[in-house]
């Protein structure tokens, strides 16, 4: 029987030591649950603190942007209060897309804009742009000129000139065997007068 007691003893020690190492265990996987727990807490911030940058990051470039649209594009000549007008104007002008052709400026009060020689002036803090006989302000002046100068600007275009022209070539050789012109025929086959 005592062997018995021994066995039992020996099986409720090693019961205890089991016991014991389960709850040493249990405790480890606890601390390792509330580690990843801490650890998904403070990823989600992070995520959060992330997204909130972003939003920032583009509210900064938004910003960049408007800074650039708003950089100094026409700087003045210093003491020319027409030329110092003029830059204030084209440097504040709320859609810069439209301002395609520049002004540059020759002496004072002339401009070159475009393939144009112009005469402004300012007159009780207005811009004026002489054409023809009289003037117009300088928002009629660009409504009304910067389209013809951006036409002729395309037809300087040499690129743009020689592709059409490749165009014109290309279309032409493909009709020459088809062309059954009158004018053509005549030149080609010319009907000699008799003399009388």
């Amino acid at each position: 029987m005592h062997q018995s007691w021994e066995a039992r003893d020996k099986l409720q020690h090693e019961l205890m030591v089991a016991t014991e190492y389960m709850s040493q265990l249990e405790e480890k996987v606890y601390k390792a649950n509330q580690t990843s727990l801490d650890l998904l807490k403070s990823l989600k911030e992070a995520e959060q603190e992330i997204a909130n940058l972003h939003g920032e990051i583009d509210v900064l470039k938004q910003y960049i942007i408007d800074l650039k649209a708003r950089i100094a594009v026409y700087i003045p000549v210093k003491g020319d209060p027409t030329d110092m007008k003029l830059a204030e104007f084209i440097n504040n002008y709320p859609d810069r897309q439209k301002l395609k052709i520049m002004f540059m400026r020759e002496s004072e009060g002339v401009y070159e804009f475009g393939s144009r020689r112009v005469a402004v002036k300012v007159e009780k803090g207005k811009i004026n742009v002489r054409v023809g006989g009289g003037y117009l302000s300088l928002d009629e002046f660009l409504d009304q000129y910067t389209p013809a100068e951006l036409e002729k600007l395309e037809r300087r275009d040499p690129l743009k000139r020689f592709s059409e022209k490749v165009a014109v070539q290309k279309t032409i050789v493909g009709k020459e065997k088809n062309e059954s012109s009158p004018v053509r025929q005549s030149v080609k086959s010319p009907k000699k007068k008799q003399a009388i």
